[in-house]
């Protein structure tokens, strides 16, 4: 099975500075991997460097077969459309209704067909239980229901990777406990790779996949059990 995301021997880059040394790092279809550490530890410069946000300068990526040292700005845009991301701060246009995002996201990636696009969305928000709230505002709905929708904007594209920046970071534990179940039926029954940025030991505990620690300058993947028991505030 051919890796969705590889990196072998990788500087990950925070600013001007190398924020993890020597990455080592593969995901494949199917896979839910989970990245933990403290803050400034590099988490989300590595998930910047995923999308492209980021520059690779040492080592070797690639995402979605797309290498990363070598990607021009022009082809970028192509490697996000295979992939979803889920933000912590939801990350919702605020001056349109919920189906106007979904639209926007839909036309914005190439699509045209005006049936088309009303199909797509609501087969995406009825996948996360959101079919009668599409005309609803974004401030107009709780937080977990903003992060249903920043969902359902994530795998419009049917997306082979989806990366999760703290998905339940803001939110109550019930509502926190219904993301992650409908994360996991996407993992389960789409077999779309999850990666999932969080501070939360009880997440992985709960909810079990592969563990990666951000800590001293590197990240390496590490069993749950000793992820657990580490003295470390995560």
């Amino acid at each position: 099975m051919d890796n969705l995301v590889l990196f072998e021997h990788a500087d990950i880059q925070g600013g001007d500075n190398v924020v993890i040394h020597g990455l080592d790092m593969a995901v494949k279809s199917g896979d839910l991997v989970y990245i933990v550490g403290r803050v400034g530890t590099g988490k989300t410069s590595l998930i910047r460097t995923v999308i492209a946000d980021s520059p690779l300068k040492n080592g070797h990526g690639e995402v979605c077969g797309v290498t990363l040292e070598k990607i021009r700005p022009r082809a970028v845009p192509a490697l996000r459309r295979k992939i979803g991301v889920v933000f912590q701060d939801f990350r919702l246009l605020m001056d349109r209704n919920i189906s106007d995002n979904l639209e926007f996201v839909l036309r914005s990636t190439g699509w045209k067909d005006r049936g088309a696009i009303a199909v797509r969305i609501e087969e995406v928000l009825e996948a996360v239980g959101l079919t009668t709230k599409a005309h609803k505002m974004p401030h107009q709905l709780s937080g977990g229901e903003q992060q249903r929708a920043a969902i359902a904007r994530a795998i419009l594209n049917e997306p082979e990777l989806i990366l999760a920046d703290e998905p339940t970071g803001n939110l109550d534990s019930e509502t926190a406990d219904g993301i992650m179940q409908l994360l996991m039926s996407l993992n389960r029954e789409k077999g779309t790779a999850i990666i999932i940025v969080t501070h939360s030991k009880e997440l992985f505990n709960k909810y079990p996949g592969r563990v990666f620690v951000c800590r001293d300058e590197t990240c390496t993947e590490t069993r749950t059990d000793e992820v657990l028991e580490l003295a470390i505030t995560i």
